[in-house]
């Protein structure tokens, strides 16, 4: 073979590369697209950012909604330091259906939570990641012969906060949970065979009940629960359709309390 006839052959084999090349760039684009058109900044990932020089707090979903087909999500906003806990409620805050889909059933929980700088996004029962457990705030106590979560006197707050006034927390639902395998992996909602936390216990008794998603009728939960899941159904095809999916990446007044005194301080978490 002359030199001649070898420079074209491999200019041939370099442009083939090169075009194959350019291809793949531009599937790659195309993926990175959609997934751009798709995914949706949600108010919980804001207060991540917003929050992220904290090392330990946790953000419950406290109330939900629907409106002229849009959605929305009250919070909960729980910051814990060395030798005080900040609690505040933010604003209704607008949520894409994914999102709302993804969580319709975590009302009353903890479905965002961030410990010793370590960040979880799994639903949990509200407390059990930072207080229940923990004897800076209480202590484990026998009743009836079953064994309770108790908080001191200053943070007796916490058990109307996390609903614990109706639904104490009890030892063997806390060492369930976190011997069981779901502490920062899977949500969840009771022991095995049992619902005791999430929506639909929330909302039948204590804090949840007053609220405005407790409030609605049951065939507005009901269309709202078939209209969202629609919906992330359809987006959920259309995203693995195209070779990429869909993320879920996943704010009254203000209390600040010490471990010696309590103080109020009204205001709300800001946007």
């Amino acid at each position: 073979m002359n030199n001649g006839i070898a420079k074209v052959i491999i200019a041939v084999i370099l442009g083939f590369i090169v075009l194959r090349s350019c291809n793949n760039c531009t599937n790659r684009s195309r993926r990175v697209d959609t997934v751009s058109s798709t995914w949706q900044k949600t108010p919980v990932d804001k207060l991540i950012t917003k929050l992220n020089n904290e090392q330990n707090y946790s953000i419950i979903l406290l109330d939900m909604d629907s409106r002229s087909n849009k959605y929305y999500h009250m919070y909960n906003v729980i910051i814990e330091h060395p030798d005080t806990v900040l609690s505040s409620t933010t604003d209704w805050e607008e949520v894409p259906d994914v999102f709302f889909s993804a969580n319709v059933d975590n009302m009353g929980m903890e479905i965002v939570s961030k410990k010793d700088g370590k960040l979880s996004k799994q639903a949990s029962p509200a407390g059990y990641n930072h207080y229940v457990g923990n004897p800076k705030y209480g202590h484990w106590e026998q009743r009836n012969g079953n064994s309770f979560w108790a908080f001191y006197g200053q943070y007796a707050f916490m058990s109307s906060m996390f609903n614990m006034m109706t639904y104490p927390a009890r030892r063997s639902y806390y060492d369930d949970y976190y011997r069981g395998g779901y502490y920062g992996s899977r949500p969840y909602y009771g022991p095995s065979g049992r619902t005791v936390y999430g929506t639909n216990t929330y909302t039948s008794s204590g804090t949840g009940k007053n609220s405005t998603w407790g409030n609605k009728p049951s065939s507005f939960k009901q269309n709202v629960r078939s209209q969202v899941q629609r919906s992330a159904s359809a987006k959920s095809s259309r995203s693995y359709s195209s070779g990429s999916s869909y993320s879920n990446k996943t704010s009254r007044s203000s209390s600040r309390y010490s471990s010696s005194s309590s103080r109020s301080r009204s205001g709300g978490f800001g946007k």
